[in-house]
């Protein structure tokens, strides 16, 4: 397991930008962006294999959220683009994936950030 540290959250209006950054204490297999919405289940946002060029995607961002890595530094973005008010969830960063599960099963990862708010209104 690896310690993750967040950053980037804030609160923007609908159609703006921000970008999401998580730090990871030490060499992961995998990262992956998390949000849970009050009153709604934790899903999954986005996620790549560390090294790896594939990234997977919820559809309800397909197209506006982007993830990328800079290994060198074990850390993983997320640029979200054109944002909308239900985007607005408490956004989590995880890592240290078991072989099993899909990347976008929570699941699948066994350490966890503390959480970045990004609220988005109309």
């Amino acid at each position: 397991q690896v310690r993750l540290v967040e950053s980037g959250g804030g609160s923007v209006q609908a159609g703006g930008s921000l970008r999401l950054s998580c730090a990871a204490s030490g060499y992961t297999n995998c990262m992956g962006w998390f949000r849970q919405a009050p009153g709604k289940e934790r899903e999954g946002v986005a996620a790549t294999y560390t090294g790896g060029t594939d990234t997977y995607y919820a559809d309800s961002v397909k197209g506006r959220f982007t993830i990328s890595q800079d290994n060198a530094k074990n850390t993983v973005y997320l640029q979200m683009n054109d944002l909308k008010p239900e985007d607005t969830a408490m956004y989590y960063c995880a890592a240290s994936c078991h072989r099993t599960w899909s990347l976008l099963n929570s699941y699948k990862y066994t350490s966890w950030g503390q959480g970045t708010q990004v609220t988005v209104s109309s």
